[in-house]
């Protein structure tokens, strides 16, 4: 008759192994920053000029650091294309701009790690209503730990982006030619499988002893 308690007292230390574990892998704040050096266009430059036709600029600005919940999607920074001589598509005045690269630096205020996605794109033809300007990342997702890293570690968190950004056309939004660089922070906290088995051990072990014959 005294097996009972020992099962009622062995589920719930397997509960409460289980219960530690889920609070250890709760939701996290992680701090970021994307005003880096060797953020820019080549890793120089945060401003890359047109190379034939009207005159026009493809601007980069760094979005302020931000403390974020986990998971969470985040923004990265903002593009800005300009022409101010382009006209519509149908009258014919655009800019072209050259093939391109631009390097997106990141840096894990909690952690001390820093990382860098890189952006390629082919270039193309703009005018005030249209932009076939298109970015595509790699790698998407840097961390957890060194991950991606140029420096350093980011611990267990997980910085990703979309795989391709979209620039719009300088009409194009309510604030006018301007692409947020969208990306989600996550926290990878693994739960080790040992724990688990000591949680369903000790289960078990309620159980036998349940069976067990008295003497």
């Amino acid at each position: 008759m005294r097996c009972k308690p020992l099962l009622t007292s062995a589920l719930s230390i397997a509960g409460a192994v289980v219960a530690v574990l889920s609070g250890a892998a709760s939701a996290a704040t992680v701090t970021f920053t994307t005003n880096n050096p060797g953020t820019g266009f080549g890793g120089t430059s945060l401003t890359l000029n047109s190379s034939s036709g009207a005159a026009a600029t493809l601007t980069y600005a760094a979005a302020p650091t931000a403390t974020v919940g986990t998971p969470s999607n985040v923004n990265y920074g903002i593009f800005t294309l300009a022409c101010v001589g382009c006209s519509t598509q149908d009258l014919g005045t655009g800019a072209t701009f050259n093939a391109f690269t631009f390097d997106l630096v990141i840096q894990d205020l909690n952690e001390g790690g820093t990382g860098k996605f890189v952006g390629s794109s082919a270039g193309g033809t703009i005018f005030s209503d249209v932009s076939p300007i298109m970015l595509s990342w790699a790698p998407t997702s840097i961390g957890p730990g060194t991950n991606g890293t140029l420096s350093g570690t980011f611990g267990v968190s997980v910085f990703s982006l979309n795989g391709l950004t979209g620039i719009v056309a300088p009409n194009s939004g309510f604030m006018l030619g301007q692409t947020t660089v969208e990306g989600v922070v996550v926290e990878n906290i693994p739960v080790p499988g040992s724990a688990l088995l000591t949680a369903s051990g000790l289960a078990l072990f309620g159980l036998l002893r349940r069976k067990r014959p008295s003497a």
